[in-house]
Protein backbone atom coordinates (compact mmCIF):
# COMPACT_ATOMS: atom_id res chain seq x y z
CA UNK A 1 0.00 0.00 0.00
CA UNK A 2 2.61 2.55 1.07
CA UNK A 3 4.72 1.99 -2.05
CA UNK A 4 1.92 1.68 -4.56
CA UNK A 5 -0.84 3.96 -3.37
CA UNK A 6 0.84 6.90 -1.71
CA UNK A 7 2.88 7.33 -4.86
CA UNK A 8 -0.06 6.48 -7.10
CA UNK A 9 -0.44 10.08 -8.16
CA UNK A 10 2.84 9.80 -10.05
CA UNK A 11 1.30 7.22 -12.38
CA UNK A 12 -1.38 9.37 -13.96
CA UNK A 13 -0.07 9.85 -17.49
CA UNK A 14 -1.45 8.16 -20.57
CA UNK A 15 -4.66 6.38 -21.42
CA UNK A 16 -4.14 3.78 -18.73
CA UNK A 17 -5.24 5.96 -15.86
CA UNK A 18 -6.84 8.96 -17.52
CA UNK A 19 -10.01 10.35 -16.04
CA UNK A 20 -11.76 13.44 -17.40
CA UNK A 21 -10.78 17.08 -17.49
CA UNK A 22 -14.43 17.53 -16.74
CA UNK A 23 -16.99 14.79 -16.26
CA UNK A 24 -18.56 15.19 -19.69
CA UNK A 25 -15.39 14.99 -21.75
CA UNK A 26 -16.19 11.90 -23.77
CA UNK A 27 -12.77 11.30 -25.30
CA UNK A 28 -10.97 10.93 -21.99
CA UNK A 29 -13.84 9.12 -20.30
CA UNK A 30 -13.74 6.12 -22.64
CA UNK A 31 -12.47 2.87 -21.11
CA UNK A 32 -8.82 2.07 -21.76
CA UNK A 33 -8.05 -0.57 -24.37
CA UNK A 34 -4.38 -1.01 -23.45
CA UNK A 35 -4.67 -2.90 -20.16
CA UNK A 36 -3.12 -6.33 -20.54
CA UNK A 37 -1.57 -7.42 -17.25
CA UNK A 38 -2.28 -7.44 -13.54
CA UNK A 39 0.40 -4.78 -13.23
CA UNK A 40 -1.67 -2.51 -15.47
CA UNK A 41 -4.63 -2.90 -13.13
CA UNK A 42 -2.45 -2.29 -10.09
CA UNK A 43 -1.50 1.05 -11.62
CA UNK A 44 -5.12 1.84 -12.40
CA UNK A 45 -6.03 1.14 -8.77
CA UNK A 46 -3.17 3.36 -7.62
CA UNK A 47 -4.60 6.13 -9.78
CA UNK A 48 -7.81 6.04 -7.74
CA UNK A 49 -5.72 7.55 -4.91
CA UNK A 50 -4.41 10.46 -6.98
CA UNK A 51 -6.50 12.93 -4.95
CA UNK A 52 -4.39 12.19 -1.86
CA UNK A 53 -1.09 13.57 -3.17
CA UNK A 54 0.62 16.88 -2.44
CA UNK A 55 -0.69 18.12 -5.78
CA UNK A 56 -4.30 17.73 -4.61
CA UNK A 57 -4.31 20.59 -2.15
CA UNK A 58 -7.86 21.45 -3.19
CA UNK A 59 -9.16 18.03 -2.17
CA UNK A 60 -7.24 16.53 0.75
CA UNK A 61 -5.55 19.79 1.68
CA UNK A 62 -8.12 22.50 2.23
CA UNK A 63 -10.77 21.09 -0.09
CA UNK A 64 -14.18 20.66 1.47
CA UNK A 65 -12.96 22.19 4.73
CA UNK A 66 -13.94 25.55 3.26
CA UNK A 67 -17.50 24.21 3.39
CA UNK A 68 -16.91 22.95 6.93
CA UNK A 69 -15.98 26.52 7.90
CA UNK A 70 -19.69 27.24 7.51
CA UNK A 71 -20.34 25.18 10.65
CA UNK A 72 -20.39 26.51 14.20
CA UNK A 73 -17.18 24.59 14.94
CA UNK A 74 -14.73 26.59 12.85
CA UNK A 75 -13.77 29.91 11.40
CA UNK A 76 -11.55 30.57 8.40
CA UNK A 77 -8.69 31.18 10.81
CA UNK A 78 -6.95 34.05 9.05
CA UNK A 79 -7.92 36.77 6.56
CA UNK A 80 -9.16 35.21 3.32
CA UNK A 81 -11.99 37.02 1.53
CA UNK A 82 -13.18 34.20 -0.74
CA UNK A 83 -13.26 31.78 2.19
CA UNK A 84 -15.26 34.30 4.20
CA UNK A 85 -17.72 34.55 1.32
CA UNK A 86 -18.25 30.78 1.55
CA UNK A 87 -18.60 30.89 5.34
CA UNK A 88 -21.14 33.71 5.11
CA UNK A 89 -23.18 31.97 2.40
CA UNK A 90 -22.25 34.47 -0.29
CA UNK A 91 -20.39 31.95 -2.42
CA UNK A 92 -20.49 32.41 -6.21
CA UNK A 93 -19.98 29.63 -8.79
CA UNK A 94 -16.79 31.41 -9.87
CA UNK A 95 -15.33 31.49 -6.33
CA UNK A 96 -11.61 30.80 -6.64
CA UNK A 97 -11.08 28.88 -3.41
CA UNK A 98 -9.86 25.36 -4.12
CA UNK A 99 -13.07 23.73 -2.91
CA UNK A 100 -14.10 24.03 -6.55
CA UNK A 101 -11.67 21.23 -7.40
CA UNK A 102 -13.67 18.58 -5.56
CA UNK A 103 -16.38 18.33 -8.24
CA UNK A 104 -13.89 17.83 -11.06
CA UNK A 105 -11.56 15.46 -9.25
CA UNK A 106 -14.26 13.25 -7.76
CA UNK A 107 -15.84 12.81 -11.18
CA UNK A 108 -12.38 11.82 -12.41
CA UNK A 109 -12.19 9.20 -9.64
CA UNK A 110 -15.67 8.06 -10.69
CA UNK A 111 -14.50 7.69 -14.30
CA UNK A 112 -11.38 5.75 -13.31
CA UNK A 113 -13.49 3.41 -11.23
CA UNK A 114 -15.89 2.94 -14.15
CA UNK A 115 -13.00 1.92 -16.40
CA UNK A 116 -11.94 -0.78 -13.95
CA UNK A 117 -15.50 -2.04 -13.45
CA UNK A 118 -16.01 -2.22 -17.21
CA UNK A 119 -12.69 -3.69 -18.35
CA UNK A 120 -11.39 -6.00 -15.65
CA UNK A 121 -14.13 -8.69 -15.71
CA UNK A 122 -13.28 -9.61 -19.31
CA UNK A 123 -9.52 -9.79 -18.76
CA UNK A 124 -7.65 -13.09 -18.55
CA UNK A 125 -6.66 -12.75 -14.90
CA UNK A 126 -7.14 -14.68 -11.69
CA UNK A 127 -10.82 -14.52 -10.70
CA UNK A 128 -10.07 -13.71 -7.05
CA UNK A 129 -7.88 -10.82 -8.13
CA UNK A 130 -10.56 -9.51 -10.51
CA UNK A 131 -13.16 -9.69 -7.76
CA UNK A 132 -10.95 -7.69 -5.42
CA UNK A 133 -10.00 -5.12 -8.06
CA UNK A 134 -13.59 -4.48 -9.06
CA UNK A 135 -14.56 -4.32 -5.38
CA UNK A 136 -12.04 -1.51 -4.92
CA UNK A 137 -13.50 0.26 -7.96
CA UNK A 138 -17.10 -0.04 -6.68
CA UNK A 139 -15.93 1.32 -3.33
CA UNK A 140 -14.27 4.36 -4.86
CA UNK A 141 -17.16 5.08 -7.20
CA UNK A 142 -19.49 5.24 -4.21
CA UNK A 143 -16.90 7.05 -2.10
CA UNK A 144 -16.29 9.74 -4.74
CA UNK A 145 -19.96 10.54 -5.12
CA UNK A 146 -20.50 10.56 -1.35
CA UNK A 147 -17.71 13.12 -1.18
CA UNK A 148 -19.68 15.68 -3.20
CA UNK A 149 -23.37 14.71 -3.45
CA UNK A 150 -24.37 16.06 0.01
CA UNK A 151 -22.93 19.48 -0.82
CA UNK A 152 -24.56 19.94 -4.21
CA UNK A 153 -27.73 17.84 -4.28
CA UNK A 154 -31.06 17.91 -2.47
CA UNK A 155 -34.54 16.41 -2.58
CA UNK A 156 -35.88 19.55 -4.23
CA UNK A 157 -35.80 22.08 -5.67
CA UNK A 158 -32.43 21.29 -7.25
CA UNK A 159 -32.31 17.50 -7.40
CA UNK A 160 -29.27 15.27 -7.41
CA UNK A 161 -25.98 15.38 -9.27
CA UNK A 162 -25.20 13.52 -12.52
CA UNK A 163 -24.91 9.75 -12.20
CA UNK A 164 -22.25 8.40 -14.57
CA UNK A 165 -21.81 4.61 -14.50
CA UNK A 166 -19.74 2.10 -16.41
CA UNK A 167 -22.88 1.37 -18.46
CA UNK A 168 -23.50 5.03 -19.34
CA UNK A 169 -23.05 5.62 -23.05
CA UNK A 170 -21.07 8.74 -24.00
CA UNK A 171 -24.10 10.19 -25.74
CA UNK A 172 -26.11 9.84 -22.53
CA UNK A 173 -23.70 11.63 -20.21
CA UNK A 174 -25.21 15.06 -20.67
CA UNK A 175 -28.60 14.26 -19.22
CA UNK A 176 -30.70 16.32 -16.79
CA UNK A 177 -29.87 16.02 -13.11
CA UNK A 178 -31.74 13.31 -11.18
CA UNK A 179 -34.97 14.59 -9.63
CA UNK A 180 -33.61 13.92 -6.14
CA UNK A 181 -30.25 13.39 -4.48
CA UNK A 182 -31.86 10.24 -3.06
CA UNK A 183 -31.14 8.68 -6.44
CA UNK A 184 -27.47 9.44 -5.82
CA UNK A 185 -27.60 7.97 -2.33
CA UNK A 186 -29.34 4.86 -3.67
CA UNK A 187 -26.56 4.41 -6.23
CA UNK A 188 -23.86 5.07 -3.62
CA UNK A 189 -25.38 2.48 -1.28
CA UNK A 190 -25.64 -0.05 -4.13
CA UNK A 191 -22.01 0.51 -5.04
CA UNK A 192 -20.85 0.16 -1.46
CA UNK A 193 -22.95 -2.97 -0.92
CA UNK A 194 -21.38 -4.46 -4.03
CA UNK A 195 -17.96 -3.43 -2.78
CA UNK A 196 -18.69 -5.12 0.53
CA UNK A 197 -19.51 -8.35 -1.29
CA UNK A 198 -16.31 -8.32 -3.33
CA UNK A 199 -13.72 -6.85 -0.97
CA UNK A 200 -11.69 -8.89 1.54
CA UNK A 201 -11.89 -8.42 5.29
CA UNK A 202 -9.24 -6.10 6.71
CA UNK A 203 -7.55 -9.13 8.32
CA UNK A 204 -7.09 -10.62 4.86
CA UNK A 205 -5.00 -7.68 3.64
CA UNK A 206 -1.24 -8.01 3.68
CA UNK A 207 0.53 -5.23 5.62
CA UNK A 208 1.69 -3.65 2.38
CA UNK A 209 -1.97 -3.40 1.35
CA UNK A 210 -3.09 -1.47 4.44
CA UNK A 211 -5.01 1.54 3.26
CA UNK A 212 -6.97 -0.39 0.64
CA UNK A 213 -10.73 -0.52 1.20
CA UNK A 214 -12.15 -3.62 2.84
CA UNK A 215 -15.58 -4.92 3.85
CA UNK A 216 -15.96 -2.88 7.04
CA UNK A 217 -15.06 0.33 5.20
CA UNK A 218 -17.67 -0.33 2.50
CA UNK A 219 -20.39 -1.05 5.07
CA UNK A 220 -19.54 1.98 7.21
CA UNK A 221 -19.62 4.40 4.28
CA UNK A 222 -22.91 2.88 3.15
CA UNK A 223 -24.23 3.72 6.62
CA UNK A 224 -23.04 7.31 6.21
CA UNK A 225 -24.75 7.62 2.83
CA UNK A 226 -27.97 6.27 4.35
CA UNK A 227 -27.67 8.66 7.29
CA UNK A 228 -27.51 11.61 4.91
CA UNK A 229 -30.42 10.21 2.89
CA UNK A 230 -32.55 9.83 6.02
CA UNK A 231 -32.97 13.60 6.28
CA UNK A 232 -35.31 13.27 3.30
CA UNK A 233 -36.83 9.83 4.00
CA UNK A 234 -36.68 8.17 7.42
CA UNK A 235 -36.76 4.68 5.88
CA UNK A 236 -33.02 5.01 5.30
CA UNK A 237 -32.42 4.75 9.04
CA UNK A 238 -33.07 1.02 8.61
CA UNK A 239 -30.09 0.87 6.26
CA UNK A 240 -27.97 2.84 8.74
CA UNK A 241 -28.73 0.27 11.43
CA UNK A 242 -28.17 -2.66 9.07
CA UNK A 243 -24.79 -1.44 7.89
CA UNK A 244 -23.60 -0.42 11.34
CA UNK A 245 -24.64 -3.81 12.70
CA UNK A 246 -22.50 -5.53 10.06
CA UNK A 247 -19.46 -3.59 11.25
CA UNK A 248 -20.30 -4.11 14.93
CA UNK A 249 -20.75 -7.87 14.40
CA UNK A 250 -17.18 -8.37 13.20
CA UNK A 251 -15.14 -10.66 15.41
CA UNK A 252 -11.67 -12.05 15.83
CA UNK A 253 -8.95 -10.17 14.00
CA UNK A 254 -11.57 -7.98 12.31
CA UNK A 255 -13.33 -6.85 15.47
CA UNK A 256 -13.49 -3.07 15.70
CA UNK A 257 -13.66 -1.21 19.01
CA UNK A 258 -12.97 2.13 20.63
CA UNK A 259 -9.29 2.60 21.36
CA UNK A 260 -8.70 2.91 25.09
CA UNK A 261 -5.26 2.55 26.66
CA UNK A 262 -6.65 3.06 30.16
CA UNK A 263 -5.08 6.49 30.62
CA UNK A 264 -6.55 9.98 30.70
CA UNK A 265 -4.58 10.66 27.51
CA UNK A 266 -6.34 7.94 25.57
CA UNK A 267 -8.18 10.26 23.17
CA UNK A 268 -5.00 12.19 22.45
CA UNK A 269 -3.12 8.92 21.97
CA UNK A 270 -5.70 7.79 19.42
CA UNK A 271 -4.30 10.46 17.10
CA UNK A 272 -0.83 8.97 16.75
CA UNK A 273 0.59 7.07 13.77
CA UNK A 274 0.71 3.88 15.87
CA UNK A 275 -3.10 3.85 15.71
CA UNK A 276 -3.34 4.34 11.93
CA UNK A 277 -4.57 0.74 11.65
CA UNK A 278 -5.51 0.13 15.27
CA UNK A 279 -8.75 -1.26 16.63
CA UNK A 280 -10.74 1.91 15.91
CA UNK A 281 -9.54 2.33 12.34
CA UNK A 282 -11.99 1.72 9.51
CA UNK A 283 -10.69 3.85 6.63
CA UNK A 284 -7.95 6.45 6.31
CA UNK A 285 -6.00 8.19 3.59
CA UNK A 286 -2.28 7.74 4.15
CA UNK A 287 0.71 9.95 3.74
CA UNK A 288 4.36 10.11 4.71
CA UNK A 289 7.12 12.68 4.97
CA UNK A 290 7.36 12.90 1.17
CA UNK A 291 3.82 12.88 -0.18
CA UNK A 292 0.20 12.50 0.78
CA UNK A 293 -2.73 14.43 2.26
CA UNK A 294 -1.68 17.70 3.86
CA UNK A 295 -4.81 18.78 5.71
CA UNK A 296 -3.16 18.28 9.11
CA UNK A 297 -0.66 21.01 8.22
CA UNK A 298 -3.32 23.53 7.17
CA UNK A 299 -4.35 24.44 10.69
CA UNK A 300 -2.47 25.22 13.90
CA UNK A 301 -0.49 28.43 14.38
CA UNK A 302 0.04 30.34 11.14
CA UNK A 303 3.73 30.05 10.33
CA UNK A 304 4.42 27.88 13.38
CA UNK A 305 6.54 30.61 15.06
CA UNK A 306 9.16 30.04 12.38
CA UNK A 307 9.58 26.41 13.39
CA UNK A 308 7.30 24.91 10.71
CA UNK A 309 5.07 26.52 8.10
CA UNK A 310 1.59 25.63 9.32
CA UNK A 311 -0.99 27.70 7.49
CA UNK A 312 -3.31 28.89 10.24
CA UNK A 313 -6.63 27.98 8.63
CA UNK A 314 -9.65 26.31 10.28
CA UNK A 315 -9.61 27.53 13.86
CA UNK A 316 -12.02 26.38 16.61
CA UNK A 317 -14.84 28.53 17.96
CA UNK A 318 -15.52 29.25 21.60
CA UNK A 319 -18.91 27.53 21.29
CA UNK A 320 -17.12 24.29 20.38
CA UNK A 321 -14.83 24.62 23.41
CA UNK A 322 -17.89 25.18 25.60
CA UNK A 323 -19.74 22.21 24.09
CA UNK A 324 -17.51 19.77 25.98
CA UNK A 325 -18.72 18.73 29.42
CA UNK A 326 -16.48 19.44 32.38
CA UNK A 327 -13.98 16.60 32.71
CA UNK A 328 -14.24 15.52 29.06
CA UNK A 329 -10.69 14.54 28.10
CA UNK A 330 -11.50 15.08 24.43
CA UNK A 331 -11.57 18.87 24.82
CA UNK A 332 -7.88 19.38 25.61
CA UNK A 333 -6.93 16.67 23.12
CA UNK A 334 -8.84 18.55 20.42
CA UNK A 335 -8.29 22.27 21.09
CA UNK A 336 -5.27 24.23 22.31
CA UNK A 337 -6.47 26.99 24.64
CA UNK A 338 -4.42 30.05 25.69
CA UNK A 339 -2.12 29.27 28.60
CA UNK A 340 -1.87 25.57 27.77
CA UNK A 341 1.34 23.93 26.64
CA UNK A 342 2.03 21.70 23.69
CA UNK A 343 5.14 19.89 22.51
CA UNK A 344 5.97 21.17 19.04
CA UNK A 345 9.17 20.62 17.04
CA UNK A 346 10.94 19.45 20.19
CA UNK A 347 9.98 22.52 22.24
CA UNK A 348 7.53 23.09 25.05
CA UNK A 349 5.25 25.80 23.69
CA UNK A 350 3.28 27.97 26.11
CA UNK A 351 0.44 29.09 23.88
CA UNK A 352 -0.13 32.81 24.17
CA UNK A 353 3.15 33.70 25.81
CA UNK A 354 5.41 36.53 24.70
CA UNK A 355 7.52 34.04 22.75
CA UNK A 356 4.71 31.98 21.31
CA UNK A 357 1.91 34.38 20.46
CA UNK A 358 -1.48 33.58 18.97
CA UNK A 359 -2.36 34.24 15.32
CA UNK A 360 -5.75 32.47 15.27
CA UNK A 361 -8.75 34.71 14.68
CA UNK A 362 -10.58 32.88 17.50
CA UNK A 363 -7.72 32.96 20.00
CA UNK A 364 -7.44 29.16 19.99
CA UNK A 365 -6.05 26.56 17.65
CA UNK A 366 -6.46 22.84 17.03
CA UNK A 367 -4.16 20.19 18.45
CA UNK A 368 -5.95 16.97 17.47
CA UNK A 369 -3.60 16.01 14.64
CA UNK A 370 -0.33 17.55 15.84
CA UNK A 371 1.48 14.40 17.00
CA UNK A 372 3.69 14.14 13.86
CA UNK A 373 5.17 17.56 14.71
CA UNK A 374 6.12 16.78 18.32
CA UNK A 375 9.75 15.77 18.09
CA UNK A 376 12.76 17.89 17.20
CA UNK A 377 13.78 15.42 14.48
CA UNK A 378 10.31 15.05 12.93
CA UNK A 379 11.15 16.87 9.68
CA UNK A 380 11.91 14.32 7.01
CA UNK A 381 10.91 11.49 9.35
CA UNK A 382 7.27 12.21 10.21
CA UNK A 383 6.54 15.45 8.34
CA UNK A 384 7.41 16.84 4.94
CA UNK A 385 10.44 19.16 4.94
CA UNK A 386 8.42 21.49 2.71
CA UNK A 387 5.82 23.30 4.81
CA UNK A 388 3.92 24.13 1.62
CA UNK A 389 3.13 20.43 1.38
CA UNK A 390 2.94 19.30 5.03
CA UNK A 391 2.28 15.62 4.30
CA UNK A 392 2.87 13.50 7.38
CA UNK A 393 2.67 10.02 8.88
CA UNK A 394 -0.66 10.41 10.69
CA UNK A 395 -3.39 8.96 8.52
CA UNK A 396 -6.28 11.23 7.57
CA UNK A 397 -8.99 9.14 9.17
CA UNK A 398 -12.31 9.44 7.33
CA UNK A 399 -14.16 6.66 9.15
CA UNK A 400 -13.58 5.17 12.59
CA UNK A 401 -15.56 2.97 14.91
CA UNK A 402 -16.80 5.84 17.10
CA UNK A 403 -18.67 7.22 14.08
CA UNK A 404 -20.33 3.84 13.53
CA UNK A 405 -21.60 3.84 17.13
CA UNK A 406 -22.86 7.40 16.79
CA UNK A 407 -24.59 6.72 13.46
CA UNK A 408 -26.44 3.75 14.88
CA UNK A 409 -27.36 5.65 18.05
CA UNK A 410 -28.80 8.45 15.94
CA UNK A 411 -30.83 6.05 13.82
CA UNK A 412 -32.24 4.41 16.96
CA UNK A 413 -33.15 7.72 18.62
CA UNK A 414 -34.77 9.13 15.50
CA UNK A 415 -36.81 5.96 14.86
CA UNK A 416 -37.51 4.52 18.31
CA UNK A 417 -37.56 7.74 20.29
CA UNK A 418 -35.43 9.49 22.85
CA UNK A 419 -34.27 7.36 25.75
CA UNK A 420 -33.90 4.21 23.64
CA UNK A 421 -32.03 1.64 25.75
CA UNK A 422 -29.62 0.50 23.04
CA UNK A 423 -28.84 4.08 22.06
CA UNK A 424 -27.97 4.77 25.70
CA UNK A 425 -25.55 1.85 25.70
CA UNK A 426 -23.87 3.11 22.53
CA UNK A 427 -23.55 6.66 23.80
CA UNK A 428 -22.27 5.45 27.15
CA UNK A 429 -19.45 3.70 25.34
CA UNK A 430 -18.50 7.05 23.82
CA UNK A 431 -18.85 8.76 27.20
CA UNK A 432 -16.74 6.16 28.99
CA UNK A 433 -13.81 6.67 26.63
CA UNK A 434 -14.19 10.44 27.15
CA UNK A 435 -13.93 9.76 30.92
CA UNK A 436 -17.45 11.06 31.50
CA UNK A 437 -20.09 9.54 33.72
CA UNK A 438 -22.00 6.80 31.92
CA UNK A 439 -25.37 8.48 32.37
CA UNK A 440 -26.54 8.95 28.79
CA UNK A 441 -30.11 10.11 28.31
CA UNK A 442 -30.06 9.26 24.60
CA UNK A 443 -31.81 12.48 23.64
CA UNK A 444 -31.45 14.11 20.26
CA UNK A 445 -29.61 16.97 21.94
CA UNK A 446 -27.09 14.61 23.52
CA UNK A 447 -26.53 12.73 20.29
CA UNK A 448 -25.90 15.96 18.42
CA UNK A 449 -23.43 17.18 21.01
CA UNK A 450 -21.57 13.88 21.16
CA UNK A 451 -21.13 13.93 17.37
CA UNK A 452 -19.88 17.49 17.65
CA UNK A 453 -17.31 16.79 20.36
CA UNK A 454 -16.17 13.36 19.20
CA UNK A 455 -15.73 14.11 15.50
CA UNK A 456 -14.58 17.74 15.49
CA UNK A 457 -12.18 18.71 12.66
CA UNK A 458 -12.04 15.23 11.14
CA UNK A 459 -12.41 16.46 7.54
CA UNK A 460 -15.18 13.94 7.04
CA UNK A 461 -17.82 13.58 8.44
CA UNK A 462 -19.07 17.14 8.34
CA UNK A 463 -20.53 19.13 11.24
CA UNK A 464 -22.04 21.53 8.69
CA UNK A 465 -23.87 18.73 6.90
CA UNK A 466 -25.13 17.52 10.28
CA UNK A 467 -26.47 20.99 11.10
CA UNK A 468 -28.22 21.24 7.75
CA UNK A 469 -29.81 17.79 7.83
CA UNK A 470 -31.01 18.28 11.43
CA UNK A 471 -32.60 21.60 10.48
CA UNK A 472 -30.47 23.45 13.04
CA UNK A 473 -28.34 25.59 10.74
CA UNK A 474 -30.54 28.68 10.39
CA UNK A 475 -30.99 29.28 14.12
CA UNK A 476 -27.48 28.29 15.19
CA UNK A 477 -25.67 30.26 12.52
CA UNK A 478 -27.68 33.41 13.32
CA UNK A 479 -25.95 33.53 16.70
CA UNK A 480 -22.68 35.47 16.86
CA UNK A 481 -19.54 33.36 16.61
CA UNK A 482 -17.43 33.98 19.70
CA UNK A 483 -13.69 34.03 20.29
CA UNK A 484 -11.34 33.79 23.26
CA UNK A 485 -9.19 36.78 24.19
CA UNK A 486 -6.02 36.61 26.23
CA UNK A 487 -2.84 38.54 26.95
CA UNK A 488 0.60 37.89 28.33
CA UNK A 489 1.28 39.33 31.77
CA UNK A 490 5.02 39.99 31.83
CA UNK A 491 4.98 40.69 35.55
CA UNK A 492 3.52 37.32 36.56
CA UNK A 493 4.85 35.53 33.45
CA UNK A 494 1.42 33.99 32.81
CA UNK A 495 -1.23 34.00 30.13
CA UNK A 496 -4.31 35.87 31.35
CA UNK A 497 -7.73 35.06 29.91
CA UNK A 498 -9.79 38.17 29.14
CA UNK A 499 -13.47 38.58 28.39
CA UNK A 500 -14.52 36.78 25.21
CA UNK A 501 -15.78 38.76 22.25
CA UNK A 502 -17.73 38.26 19.05
CA UNK A 503 -15.90 37.13 15.95
CA UNK A 504 -18.95 38.01 13.89
CA UNK A 505 -22.51 39.16 14.46
CA UNK A 506 -24.06 35.96 13.18
CA UNK A 507 -24.72 34.79 9.67
CA UNK A 508 -27.81 34.48 7.49
CA UNK A 509 -28.53 30.92 6.37
CA UNK A 510 -31.42 30.42 3.95
CA UNK A 511 -32.53 26.76 4.21
CA UNK A 512 -33.99 26.82 0.69
CA UNK A 513 -30.84 28.10 -1.04
CA UNK A 514 -27.94 27.45 1.32
CA UNK A 515 -28.67 23.78 2.02
CA UNK A 516 -26.44 23.27 -1.01
CA UNK A 517 -23.54 25.19 -2.53
CA UNK A 518 -23.14 26.49 -6.09
CA UNK A 519 -21.81 24.01 -8.58
CA UNK A 520 -18.40 25.29 -9.77
CA UNK A 521 -18.60 27.23 -12.99
CA UNK A 522 -15.99 24.97 -14.61
CA UNK A 523 -18.36 21.99 -14.27
CA UNK A 524 -20.51 23.45 -17.03
CA UNK A 525 -17.83 23.08 -19.70
CA UNK A 526 -19.23 20.89 -22.47
CA UNK A 527 -22.72 20.45 -21.01
CA UNK A 528 -26.14 21.74 -22.00
CA UNK A 529 -28.38 20.00 -19.48
CA UNK A 530 -26.52 20.53 -16.21
CA UNK A 531 -28.38 23.20 -14.24
CA UNK A 532 -26.98 25.41 -11.50
CA UNK A 533 -28.45 25.25 -7.99
CA UNK A 534 -31.10 27.92 -7.46
CA UNK A 535 -30.08 31.21 -5.93
CA UNK A 536 -26.58 31.07 -7.39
Amino acid sequence: MKKIFILGGLLLSGALVSGCSDFLEVKKYGASTVWETQGDIDKAIAALYSFTTNDSEGVTGRGIMWFECCSDNLTVGRPQSEAEDIRNFRMAPSNGRDVKNNWKIMYEVNAKANNIIKMVPTMNLDEAYKRKATGIAYFFRGFAMLWIAPYYGDNGPNGGIPIILDTTEPADMDIPRPASVLQNYDQIIRDLREAGERLPYFSELAPEEYGLPHKAAAWAFAARAALYAAQFDAKYYDTVIEMCDKVMALSGADKRDLFDDGTDNTFANLWRKEQNFGCEYIFSLLGNASDGPKFHGMSFQNGGWGLYNHWGYFQPTLSLWEAFEEGDIRRDATILYPGQTIKFMGREILFGSSTYGISSDTGMTFRKFLSPWEEADCVGKDVNPNGDNASNTLGMCLMRYADVLLMKAEALIWTKGEGDAEAKQLLNRIRKRARLEENSTATKAELKNQRRCELAFEFMPSRHLDMVRWGDAKEAYAEPTRRVNSHWDSETQTVVIDEPSDYDQGRTFDPVINQVFPIPVTAFNGTVNLKQNIGY
